[in-house]
């Protein structure tokens, strides 16, 4: 009778553990098939792939440029990082045919649907919270592809700060990572895929022309001199950094909150002094000593620039 009563509890054990190896097996599955066709609905030659850790002291980006056939065979390595606190993102490499909007709502993505902006691809990336892949059918040069994605950021309400043309978007079928979205039993939700057509929005053609004529319209206009413009701060009404503090899109993220700003009032003809005063009226103790604070702003700004095409700095690898 003992004999078969740990031959009973050993079969029972074996039994345990073939379930629980036969539904990480199911999960890393699922996981392909997410990462697949999200992939795919994309529509680009090779990907990059960021991994990123926010629990470093200054957040560190692992980056990968992978093929389909290569990204697909690094989904278990990709579940490992990010069982192990890396956040894993994806976007085109080099220059590509899509724009993404982040920091949707659900009422934004019916919105966009009619409108006749369906996107390409839809992903939940924390609850009801969205990014959106619009198709535009043609690859945009970076200075279009900039404008198009601050055009659709502006017109239906998404996170200005992610509205340029390299920005990278969270990849469907891994956990996001951000601690503010840790459950009570220490889990993570999942990115999840709600939509992978890949197809070109309807309004396409129509949005492009508007984009080109607005981008050429722009670009024809003389540039107010410098001093006209610091000038003029006192007679508009602009946004303070406690304005974009209060907006719940950002969810309390104070560091893309200080990124929103500084592109905004850059953008703006704000004093990059000014600018920086504003950043450091939040306590950045948190930051590390007044060195580190400082290399704080400075990356803030220096990103700012960048997103505003300033011209002034080197194409960065985004972390949001």
């Amino acid at each position: 009778m003992l004999l078969y009563i740990q031959h009973h509890l050993t079969a029972t054990n074996n039994y345990a553990d073939y379930l629980r190896v036969s539904s990480q097996k199911m999960s890393t599955i699922k996981t392909a098939e997410a990462v697949e066709k999200q992939a795919r609905a994309m529509s680009a030659s090779a990907f990059e792939v960021g991994l990123f850790d926010p629990t470093a002291a200054q957040g560190v980006m692992l980056p990968r440029v992978w093929d389909l056939d290569t990204l697909l065979r690094s989904v278990s390595w990709l579940r490992l990082k990010n069982s192990q606190g890396r956040n894993i993102y994806i976007r085109p490499r080099g220059e590509h045919a899509l724009s993404l909007i982040d920091d949707a709502s659900p009422q934004t993505i019916e919105l966009l649907k009619s409108e006749c902006f369906a996107p390409a691809v839809v992903l939940e990336t924390s609850p009801r919270n969205f990014q959106a892949w619009l198709c535009h059918g043609e690859i945009l040069p970076k200075h279009l592809s900039t404008f198009a994605a601050r055009l659709l950021a502006s017109r239906f309400g998404g996170d200005p700060a992610s509205a340029d043309w390299r920005h990278y978007g969270r990849l469907a079928g891994f956990t996001n990572r951000k601690d503010k979205y840790r459950r009570k039993d220490g889990t993570f939700p999942y990115v999840r895929l709600h939509e992978a057509t890949g197809a070109v929005y309807p309004k396409a053609v129509a949005f492009l022309a508007e984009v080109k004529t607005l981008y050429e319209s722009e670009q024809s206009k003389p540039a107010p001199p410098v001093s006209f413009r610091r000038r003029s701060l006192g007679r508009c009404s602009l946004k303070s950094i406690e304005d974009f503090r209060a907006k719940p899109i950002y969810d309390g993220d104070q560091t893309r909150v200080d990124l929103a700003y500084a592109v905004y009032a850059l953008a703006h003809g704000v004093p990059e002094n000014t600018a920086r005063e504003a950043l450091t009226s939040r306590d950045l103790s948190h930051k590390g000593d007044r060195k580190r604070q400082q290399e704080y702003i400075d990356r803030t700004i220096r990103k700012a620039r960048e997103r505003i095409g300033d011209g002034k700095t080197k194409d960065l690898i985004s972390k949001t």
